[in-house]
């Protein structure tokens, strides 16, 4: 059955090297992803899954369902399709629409005999909003057992974590004063900035190795003669320990921004954006996942990537057993985010990739499936690692 399963990819898959070179040609913004979210819930129409479009209140993402029989595990496959702007898809999110309903298809169209159900979740703009965060606090994933993602890259391997993070944006108020003739008149809100800044030097040596702290200067007054009464600058903490260590770093931080406005006499205002959560790692699915990717013959395969940055699917691996699995469609030093990158998203090895996620995935599915205890096993993992994020 295993074997069929995987003839049914290998049949259908040129189809689907239609869709993502189609999306590919048609990069689209974050919450602007029409021709993407139309390609793939037409393709999810025609083979016969229930799809609701839109949901959550975001225009363009989607559910689509399919159950066969009554009960059974819920397999949720999340896809992305958003691009980066002047880059076009140099991050690869073209092709996950195609590997996962390739491989739901596949799935369908074999698997006949046992009960479950699938979930494709179309999830919008994760390069510049953490949609799958919205997603879930209004009601989405609740329905899957498991979270099953793909993603481009340069190797092949399973994600061992993901950084939680939290950014601000400060804007101080100073007064203005000639810089030459009355400076002892003004408040430079850009002095409350760069104070600000070296803070963030200071508090790096007193916090946990894996942490990071960035940041940039946004505005900071027009000319060097006036004292600046604004400035504005965009701060980002991450902790890769839980996010309870990262609440005590964002305490800390506005300490920072309290003592820089004290010390200046400015004022200040500050915002919060969502907090990114850590991805909670499921050593067991990993496994299986990497079992299936030897046996298709996925290359370059390594270990869990233990070093990644943050990713909203955090905002789905913190209530749930999840996993990324990395496909190698790009030869090592290409890294995403690049034009070398964007520039293979139709070329055979990308095409190669779509269909090797597809086995990988639809084989894991399989495995769960055939093997109820599988699924247990996933389920102790995930708690056993919940633990450490406690």
């Amino acid at each position: 059955m295993k074997k069929a399963l995987m003839e049914e990819v290998e049949r259908l898959a040129p189809q689907y090297y239609e869709i993502s070179d189609y999306i590919h040609a048609n990069p689209e913004l974050g919450y602007q992803e029409f021709k993407a979210s139309k390609a793939l819930t037409d393709r999810l129409k025609a083979i016969g899954f229930d799809v609701e479009m839109p949901v959550a209140d975001i225009e363009t993402a989607f559910k689509a369902t399919y159950q066969n029989g009554e009960g059974g595990p819920s397999f949720g496959l999340l896809v992305e399709y958003d691009a980066l702007k002047d880059l076009g898809h140099a991050c690869g999110h073209h092709m996950q629409g195609p590997t996962l309903i390739l491989c739901a298809e596949a799935f369908k169209n074999v698997m006949k005999d046992k009960p479950y159900k699938l979930v494709v979740y179309g999830t919008p703009a994760e390069e510049t909003s953490p949609a799958k965060i919205f997603m879930y606090d209004r009601g989405c994933f609740r329905d899957i057992d498991v979270a099953l993602m793909v993603h481009a890259s340069y190797e092949t391997a399973c994600d061992l974590s993901a950084m939680g993070k939290v950014t601000f944006t400060v804007t101080f108020h100073g007064k203005n004063a000639h810089a030459a003739m009355f400076p002892e008149n003004g408040r430079s809100a850009f002095d409350a900035l760069l104070l600000s800044f070296n803070a963030m030097e200071f508090l790096r040596e007193h916090i946990k190795s894996d942490c990071k702290l960035h940041y940039t200067c946004l505005e900071a007054g027009e000319t060097e003669n006036v004292v600046p009464s604004r400035a504005v600058g965009r701060f980002t903490l991450r902790s890769r320990d839980s996010l309870k260590y990262l609440d005590n770093m964002k305490e800390r931080f506005r300490k920072i921004i309290e003592g820089a406005a004290l010390m200046t006499e400015t004022t200040y205002d500050i915002e919060e954006d969502t907090t990114w959560p850590n991805k909670i790692p499921t050593v067991r699915l990993n496994e299986i996942i990497l079992k299936n990717a030897h046996e298709v013959g996925c290359p370059d395969i390594n270990g869990p990537r233990s070093n990644p940055g943050s990713t909203d699917f955090g905002g789905v691996m913190y209530h749930m057993p999840g996993c990324n699995l990395r496909i190698k469609y790009v030869d090592a030093p290409c890294k995403s985010h690049t034009p070398p990158f964007a520039e293979a998203g139709n070329k055979p090895m990308a095409h190669d990739s779509i269909r090797l996620g597809a086995k990988t995935i639809a084989g894991t599915c399989f495995d769960i499936l055939e093997n109820p205890e599988f699924m247990e096993e996933i389920k102790a993992s995930y708690a056993e690692a919940q633990k450490r994020f406690e």
